[in-house]
Order: structure tokens, then sequence, then C-alpha cells
């Protein structure tokens, strides 16, 4: 079981590092919310379910979900910018 806690904390800090590093902003999101569902795997094997289930609907879930609206969000408002001659 050793090795299974070793490769999930090396999962961890690489997609963590990952997604810290990443240029497109859906890409970092995508990967915070494996890194939500990792950390998630890492609460259960250290016995704290309820922690588990908080991770993965608040962490995960809910602010990746929020996330990604916001991403939405911006691509949208980048590509209904007003002409550049208006003067703002």
């Amino acid at each position: 079981m050793w090795m299974l806690d070793g490769a999930l904390a090396i999962s961890l800090v690489w997609i963590a590092s990952r997604a810290l590093a990443a240029d497109d902003l859906f890409e970092a999101v995508a990967l915070f919310v494996a890194f939500g569902l990792l950390m998630t795997l890492a609460w259960v094997r250290l016995d704290a379910v309820d922690v588990a289930l908080a991770e993965a609907g608040i962490g995960a879930g809910f602010t990746g979900a929020l996330f990604l609206a916001g991403v939405a969000r911006l691509e949208l408002k980048s590509r209904v910018r007003p002409p550049d001659g208006d003067g703002r």
C-alpha cells in the first residue's frame, strides 16, 4: 500500500506543478479539478472520509464549475471587444 501512497503523492505534486505552469486557462482549470479528485483519494487513504466528501463536492465540483464559468466568460468577453478606434 505504501507504493500507492507514494504514487498518489508524486501525482499530486506533478499535477499541481502542471496546473501552475499551464498557459491555457481551460487546461489549468481541468488540472485543478483533477488535483481535487486526487486529493479526495488522498483524504480517503488517510481515513478522513468526511474531508474527502467536502473536497470532492466543494474543491473539485463547485469550485471547478465556477472556474469553468469564469473561463467561458473571459473568452466571451475577449471575443466581444469594442473596436480599437472608439477612444476607450
